[in-house]
């Protein structure tokens, strides 16, 4: 309708300045809603991330034009993974029997977002049940990564991951319970961060397993670089948001923290020991500690132990306390079992089979062994005493932390982007993420890197510290990524989001 707005212009501003035009009034916020509406449009039709347009959207564009201009978003177009209610619209988790049940009112992170001036624009795509690292449902279909078909976006955030790494939107919200955010991230080659669990209100949000304790989920921004991320959660972390949702902690965003500029002490790690990382993950982390290192930062390495433990004892038997019943019962009438078929049929089969199978499977294939033994039902006292063993982790953890000094820490990010499919085969390889689940520490992710020639050359030796199904699957899934990015995870301490962000920042400068 407007020949005269230039599209490209606008759709090339990053965040910061964006927000800035349309506060001054140098940028008319409907040209800014028309421009990403048609953007959006195009990645969809590309990738197919967006599972509905929220058509009260063209109304509060409307209203937003006669405002004041205030908030930090004002007339930013905003994506919402489906996980999270906004009112009118279905929350699926890519399940049948969800559909046709809206929301009956938005969650708090979105009421916050309207009241900083931002208007939701669409919704986005989701693997079914949230557990997966993949993005294909009954009712939506397969979602694909923007920079390469053939790949997934990651998940559960997957559709986000699309949409923003496709240039679809300036700024998407998701969830993580497992590396949610941060696959779709570093498989589509922008930002995210997971917060502290309870830095950000989730309610409102629903959840793939509702009500276990013992691997912490939170919501959290996507966007192209940190800074964006950073004007999120400032905006986020308002006074609205501890008012609507009482039991998130009232830390407003700190400014000092973020914008310090004094040398930072850096932990790292090239390998957890379990997942063995991709020869462009290990360069990604030695690439950016050199850098580092040059900029006038100190480099402290990290002995990372027991991962295995970490992964099979608290987050499998964490997240499947029950024995997965509750699991299973989510899927009750539903077609496909699709993302998480080896957790589904263990969850079904009865515990005498379990018994038997850990046991025959231990010689062979020890992984999966630990995996059948995790998914066992057990006993109030026994979840009880695994929520206390996981704070006692939490504790050594940053004991160790503290004694070497640290004030962040450097880490791989599984990556290049795994070929569509493989997330379901491939449920052992979520240890660089979900490590920080466990832990409830902020981790951001920041791509740095893209795979070479050389990296695939180096992959034909890729073994695994297992030589499993999972390890040989794992080096055909990373195969053939020439010119896909790779980033690094950067974590902090609980509620110290805005010294992550820093981190973040620095290693993007670099």
């Amino acid at each position: 309708q407007h020949p005269s707005v230039n599209v490209v212009s606008i759709l090339s501003l990053p965040l910061p300045e964006l927000s800035k035009k349309l506060r001054d009034g140098s940028l008319p916020p409907d040209h800014v809603f028309y421009a990403y509406v048609g953007k959006a449009l195009q990645i969809a039709t590309e990738t197919n991330c967006i599972t509905e347009f929220l058509q009260e959207s063209e109304t509060q564009l409307r209203k937003a034009k006669l405002m004041e201009k205030q908030g930090l978003l004002y007339g930013v177009p905003v994506s919402i993974k489906d996980s999270i209610d906004c009112q009118g619209h279905d929350s699926t988790l890519g399940f049948i029997k969800n559909i046709n049940k809206p929301a009956a009112e938005d969650s708090v992170v979105v009421q916050v977002l309207r009241r900083q001036g931002a208007i939701p624009f669409v919704k986005t795509n989701v693997p079914q049940s949230l557990i997966s690292y993949d993005c294909k449902n009954l009712i939506f279909g397969q979602t694909c990564n923007p920079l390469l078909y053939t790949r997934t976006p990651g998940g559960s955030s997957g559709g986000e991951g699309a949409l923003v790494g496709g240039g679809g939107s300036i700024l998407g919200i998701g969830t993580d319970v497992g590396g949610s955010l941060r696959f779709p991230a570093a498989f589509c080659g922008i930002c995210a961060i997971k917060p502290t669990g309870n830095r950000l209100s989730k309610r409102g949000i629903m959840a793939g397993v509702v009500g276990q304790k013992a691997v912490a989920a939170a919501v959290g921004p996507l966007a192209k670089d940190v800074e964006s991320l950073a004007l999120c959660l400032r905006a986020l972390l308002s006074e609205d948001m501890f008012s609507l949702d009482s039991t998130v902690p009232p830390l407003p965003f700190n400014e000092e923290a973020y914008s310090s500029t004094k040398p930072l002490r850096i932990g790292y790690y090239e390998t957890d020991f379990f997942t063995m990382p991709s020869p462009a993950m290990r360069r990604a982390v030695r690439e950016t500690k050199q850098l580092l290192e040059e900029a006038g930062h100190t480099l402290v390495p990290f002995e990372l132990t027991n991962v295995d433990y970490v992964i099979f004892n608290y987050c499998v038997r964490g997240m499947f306390a029950d024995g997965g019943s509750s699991f299973v019962k989510k899927f009750k009438g539903e077609m496909e079992k699709g993302g998480t078929g080896l957790f589904f049929w263990l969850a079904k089969a009865p515990h005498w089979l379990k018994t038997l199978l850990s046991w025959i499977a231990k010689p062979f294939v020890p992984r999966f062994s630990s995996i059948i033994r995790s998914m066992k039902e057990n006993t109030v006292d026994e979840v009880w005493s695994l929520h206390h063993e996981i704070e006692d982790f939490r504790h050594q953890f940053t004991a160790q932390w503290k004694k070497l000094n640290l004030d962040v820490m450097l880490c791989p990010m599984l990556g290049p982007a795994l070929g569509i499919g493989y997330p379901a085969k491939l449920s052992v390889a979520v240890s660089y993420t979900m490590l920080y689940n466990a832990l409830d520490f902020p981790a951001g992710v920041v791509p740095v890197t893209l795979v070479t020639d050389e990296d695939e050359e180096e992959l034909k030796g890729y073994k695994g510290y297992y030589q499993d199904w999972w390890d040989r699957t794992l080096a055909k899934a990373f195969r053939g990524s020439v010119g896909m990015p790779v980033a690094v995870q950067c974590v902090a301490l609980p509620w110290q989001e805005e010294l992550c962000l820093r981190f973040m920042k620095e290693v993007e400068t670099l």
